[in-house]
């Protein structure tokens, strides 16, 4: 049997009444009347009440998704990619306790290296919001003087990024 296509009317025993809103490899993505989302595979038994045709131009959900969550990033100010330093790649931050009854933590390291940009890129929209902000220009200025402060305190995570445009700074 042909897969069906994107807005197909389907019914099983279980769930009852459902439309295809993808399909995948070897499964549909369908919502349910009764029941909501979940997925069915192509070998799993229902009944075709009306198979669509399938349009020219399909886009998915997943696609729609893709392209939401980039634009997103792209409004949200965080639109650059930030490479880690070379010499970092695959390796692994330990933070050893001086307690030796406390356990050692580890974690790749560009997971924290991640978390440090994430940190960059929300103080970048933050300093974004507090300029377009209807506050008085004194609260302002307080603000900016925070927020240079919390950048002055990154400074020391610069080593982690491979371009120096990428660093914390000051200015």
């Amino acid at each position: 049997m042909k897969p069906l296509t994107i807005g197909s009317r389907i019914k099983t025993e279980d769930y009852g009444i459902g439309v295809i809103i993808n399909v995948r490899a070897n499964f549909y993505d369908v919502v349910f009347h009764n029941h909501g989302a979940d997925t069915l595979y192509f070998d799993e038994e229902f009944e075709i009440i009306e198979a669509a045709s399938a349009p020219k131009d399909v886009v998915s959900f997943q696609q729609i998704e893709e392209t939401l969550t980039n634009i997103l990033e792209k409004w949200n100010g965080q639109t650059e990619t930030v490479d880690l330093a070379d010499r970092w790649k695959n390796g692994t931050l330990i933070l050893k306790p001086a307690d030796d009854n406390l356990s050692v933590k580890e974690m790749p390291i560009e997971t924290f290296f991640h978390k440090i940009v994430m940190m960059r890129d929300k103080l970048r929209v933050l300093e974004q919001k507090v300029n377009a902000s209807d506050l008085d220009d004194s609260a302002k200025v307080d603000c900016q003087q925070y927020i240079t402060r919390c950048y002055g305190s990154m400074t020391s995570f610069n080593v982690l990024f491979k371009d120096k445009k990428d660093h914390f700074s000051t200015k």
